[in-house]
């Protein structure tokens, strides 16, 4: 039986390096990005873009989450939670983060995917699932400027591991995958150098020789993992 995938931001960065690493083992995909156009030439590249459905739209939305529980089908393998918003740039300091800026990253970044989990929780029971929440070094470390957008990640981490021990018939992990260069770390860090910075291809496959194997706890490092470089 072929495994079915939903993955949030696909159109880009980690999202689209996950798509790809699973399309080319046959899954059956359900892909999501704000941008119709950029999703639609990134799924027109996966290597079986005939198993991949294509949902433009915003997962702060309700109505949108609603569209990608129901491709998602009766039965979901695997939901990653990758979508994410950073916040204004250059990154504010917390005295100057406007509350609503706050707010939109709490409704992305932390509502928005326990609101997903919610709406595709009996397919992911009745494939004994795995959910991945996409986490970050700032929801532990208090970086300057990132208060918004750790403080957001924090949560999610929080949200992943009670989750982890409330339905232990699913499997579920909130990864840190470490700076990569990707657009959303080029807008936090200009100066940063991308040759020194993960490709999200080496994260990707790192990060599913995890999930192929058993998992160590509800929250992982992709840095304390082996990531070809």
């Amino acid at each position: 039986m072929t495994s079915t995938a939903v993955i949030t931001g696909a159109s880009r960065g980690l999202g689209l390096a996950l798509a790809t690493e699973l399309s080319q083992r046959g899954w059956r995909l359900v892909v999501d990005a704000r941008d119709a156009g950029r999703l639609d030439s990134a799924v027109a590249g996966l290597p079986r873009p005939d198993l991949v459905t294509a949902v433009a739209g915003d997962v702060a939305d309700p109505a949108h989450r609603a569209a990608l529980a129901a491709a998602a089908g009766d039965s979901l393998d695997l939901l990653v939670n990758n979508a994410s918003a950073l916040g204004p740039t250059p990154l504010p300091p917390l005295a100057d983060l406007p509350p609503a800026a706050l707010e939109d990253l709490l409704r992305t970044n932390t509502v928005a995917p326990l609101a997903l989990v919610q709406a595709v929780l009996p397919a992911l029971r009745r494939a004994g699932g795995t959910v991945v929440s996409l986490s970050s070094d700032a929801a532990v470390e208090p970086y300057p400027g990132w208060g918004g957008y750790g403080a957001s990640k924090a949560a999610l981490d929080l949200l992943t591991a009670v989750l982890a021990v409330e339905d232990p018939a699913l499997r579920v992990v909130a990864v840190d995958p470490g700076d990569m260069a990707t657009d959303m770390h080029a807008a936090a860090d200009p100066g940063a150098d991308p040759a020194d910075l993960a490709a999200p291809g080496d994260v990707a496959r790192a990060l599913l020789r995890l999930l192929d194997g058993d998992l160590p706890g509800a929250r992982v490092r992709v840095g304390d993992l082996e990531v070809a470089r």
